[in-house]
């Protein structure tokens, strides 16, 4: 699968990337995960939004935060591959954009994250290491994980 990579700022974001981002996360995040929570939190306008779609379609999502956002260091979350990429590797080029967006956009930084505890290994492999105890967000195991440069 082709796909195509692009940051945005939430105003370039297009009406029909917004509407993508938003039904990419319902559809992982609320149906397939059974997760009822606020998505739309409030913070979409403060992100730099990683995008990868194939045949204009999108199929990864990510969003980054500077510094001081969601955390005292840069933080990356919602990271998002449609169904049919998982297993081909696309999750691990969604990160690679995601810590480039970042160290893009605000330099070379610590990235923290509040990750799905089932996805720690997957993250591991991103310089990502646990820096606490598993907690409980909207039903699912999490634990807060960073990155140092």
């Amino acid at each position: 699968m082709n796909i195509t990579w692009r940051f945005a700022a939430f105003d370039a974001l297009s009406a029909a990337e917004l509407y993508g981002a938003l039904q990419l996360r319902t559809e992982v995040f609320v149906m397939e995960q059974a997760g009822i929570y606020q998505d739309m939190d409030g913070f979409d306008h403060l992100a730099v939004h990683v995008l990868g779609a194939s045949d204009e379609q999108l199929v990864a999502y990510a969003r980054c935060f500077p510094a001081g956002v969601k955390f005292t260091e840069a933080s990356i979350g919602r990271v998002i591959t449609r169904q049919i990429l998982r297993g081909s590797g696309q999750g691990h080029e969604l990160m690679r954009h995601a810590i480039s967006c970042v160290f893009e956009h605000w330099g070379a930084q610590p990235i923290r994250m509040g990750a799905q505890a089932r996805l720690e290994k997957f993250y591991v492999q991103h310089g990502f290491v646990k820096t606490g105890l598993p907690y409980i967000e909207d039903g699912i195991s999490h634990i807060e994980m960073l990155r140092t440069v």
